[in-house]
C-alpha cells in the first residue's frame, strides 16, 4: 500500500511523494506517471502495460512510487513532514538504515 509524504522545494512548491507499493500504476499501467507530469516515462510504461496485457503494471506498481518520490529529491525538494513521517519515509525508499521509532518515538 503506496504511504504519502508531503515534499517541499526550496522556490516554494509543495508536492506530494509516495512509497510503497503502487496500486494505480499496477492497474493503469503509465497513467500516474502521466499525470505526475512524468510524460516519457508514462508513456513507455503504458504501452509496455498495453503489449504485455498488464503483466508489466505488476513490476512497475513496485517500482514508481520509489522512482518518482527519489526524482524530486533530485530536483532539490526536501521532505516536509511529521519527523516520524520523514524517518518512515526515508527508510523506506533506503535513504537511511536506521528503522524507524514510529509514530510515538517506540519501536
Amino acid at each position: 500500500m503506496a504511504r504519502e509524504i508531503m515534499m517541499r522545494h526550496p522556490a516554494g512548491r509543495v508536492k506530494r511523494g509516495f512509497y510503497g507499493f503502487s496500486w494505480t500504476s499496477c492497474f493503469f499501467g503509465g497513467l500516474p506517471a502521466i499525470l505526475r507530469g512524468d510524460v516519457a516515462v508514462g508513456l513507455v510504461v503504458l504501452a509496455a502495460w498495453v503489449c504485455t496485457l498488464g503483466l508489466a503494471g505488476v513490476l512497475w506498481g513496485f517500482v514508481y512510487n520509489k522512482r518518482y518520490t527519489l526524482g524530486l529529491l533530485r530536483q532539490g525538494y526536501q521532505f516536509c513532514g511529521h519527523p516520524w513521517e520523514v524517518e518512515e519515509a526515508m527508510y523506506a525508499l533506503g535513504l537511511s538504515s536506521e528503522a524507524p521509532r514510529g509514530r510515538w518515538g517506540r519501536g
